[in-house]
């Protein structure tokens, strides 16, 4: 009920700063277990981004934002649960693997970290070693403008448009050996790049 309310909230404050451009929603499942990949613009993206797709989506933030009780306790309401970001963690990839086989939705800023220019960042390889273990649909979402609205390091929220575009769900067999996975990184990262990079518009940064 409370994830339901922040999401008619987003959608109602959304109008004072700009308008929200939608395509492609059609390709969230209906069900069953997915994960949704998303580049990161700003901090906007997760608001929008669960404001406007029709099934709860447990996302993972960054450790930090949990270290307050009440900042925790808010974020965890909201579906949200850690990860330790630059490292390996083994709990954040256990949970999401739980999430997934519950048949619920996971979202994934692939990143790892807000854009520092606009452009895409390398995908981090953890999140591609979690999606090859999984073997859930990939949904990509190309998000657009954020960016000029509340760039990194900015304070002040500017107004403008932003658009998300969902493209089809990608797949990608559920690899059981680490060895395999290593294999898959390099097909997989172009893969997911090419994706994000046709939906968002924006350019990959040089690796």
């Amino acid at each position: 009920m409370i994830y339901r309310s922040a999401q008619i909230l987003a959608r109602t404050l959304w109008p004072l700063i700009g308008r929200v451009h939608v395509e492609g929603l059609h390709h969230i499942p209906r069900k069953g277990p997915f994960i949704l990949i998303a580049n990161h613009q700003s901090y906007l993206d997760p608001v929008i981004v669960q404001a406007v797709v029709p099934r709860p989506i447990h996302t993972m933030a960054k450790s930090t934002q949990f270290n307050s009780a009440t900042a925790g306790a808010v974020m965890k309401t909201l579906k949200s649960y850690p990860v330790r970001r630059f490292e390996i963690d083994p709990q954040a990839v256990r949970l999401s693997l739980r999430i997934l086989s519950e048949g619920h939705g996971v979202g994934i800023y692939i990143e790892g970290e807000r854009t520092w220019d606009g452009r895409l960042q390398t995908l981090r390889r953890g999140t591609l070693r979690l999606i090859l273990k999984a073997g859930a649909p990939v949904v990509p979402c190309g998000i657009s403008g954020a960016y000029h609205i509340w760039p990194r390091w900015h304070h002040r929220i500017k107004r403008g448009n932003l658009t998300l575009r969902f493209g089809e769900p990608m797949r990608f067999p559920a690899l059981h050996t680490r060895r395999e996975r290593d294999a898959a990184l390099p097909e997989t990262q172009r893969l997911i790049t090419s994706a994000l990079t046709s939906l968002s518009g924006a350019e990959p940064a040089p690796w």
